[in-house]
């Protein structure tokens, strides 16, 4: 039960070969670049959100953190998409692996700390001690601080990570629930069967969410360095 169980979490393979990189780069397709003067619906509607969500995300920057918008809305389109398209029967959600989103996480953390250190060291440095710490508290609180601000990136990751596995993990049980009752109690099948839907369609927000998330807190961390 528990092979079968996060079996659609192992990463698939082809001929004994990983294909976790097309799986990656298959979303890149749902977004065509227009070669029309005028475009179709399809594509203005992806148009608007996305300068609907940079405005949202760039309007805490300055004139330097706002040259990160093209990375940030790749990203908070990269991982939208990936999630929704693990909602997909016999699919693979690449986002559920804990390896890919620490791939993603510290090199972004780290981009917005060495930016920081360049651009602001002495308010980079002074987010170590708070003004007014007493004396006997200031290597406890380096410390402290120091462990926080290297938890960033592990918490970005565990967070996405956590809450696709625990949807996944969820509509696969409650789907295994529903088949099972289905010889048993018809009622209580199609009860079941109302909440696997209702369960998917959360899913879904939940899948945009977490990209929002996820590229927020990124967001945040690069307005504390610029």
């Amino acid at each position: 039960m528990n092979e079968n169980l996060f079996a659609s979490f192992a990463a698939p393979s082809m001929m004994g070969l990983p294909i976790v990189v097309l799986i990656v780069m298959f979303p890149s397709i749902l977004f065509p670049t227009p070669n029309r003067l005028i475009n179709n619906r399809l594509i203005s509607i992806q148009q608007w959100l996305i300068q609907l969500t940079s405005k949202q995300m760039l309007a805490i920057h300055n004139q330097k953190g706002r040259t990160w918008a093209l990375m940030l809305m790749s990203l908070i389109l990269f991982i939208g998409s990936t999630n929704l398209l693990g909602l997909l029967p016999h699919s693979f959600t690449p986002t559920t692996q804990l390896s890919m989103n620490l791939g993603m996480a510290i090199p972004l953390w780290a981009g917005t700390v060495i930016t920081g250190f360049r651009y602001k060291t002495k308010a980079s440095l002074a987010h170590f001690l708070p003004q007014g710490t007493p004396l006997p508290l200031i290597p406890m609180l380096v410390v402290i601080e120091t462990i926080s601000l290297f938890i960033q990136p592990m918490a970005l990751a565990v967070r996405l990570t956590a809450n696709i596995t625990a949807g996944h993990l969820l509509i696969h049980l409650i789907g295994g629930a529903t088949l099972a009752l289905i010889n048993i109690s018809a009622t209580t099948a199609f009860i079941t069967f109302i909440i696997l839907i209702l369960l998917t369609i959360l899913e879904f927000a939940v899948a945009l969410i977490q990209a929002y998330v996820f590229t927020l807190l990124v967001s945040l961390y690069l307005h504390d360095n610029t």
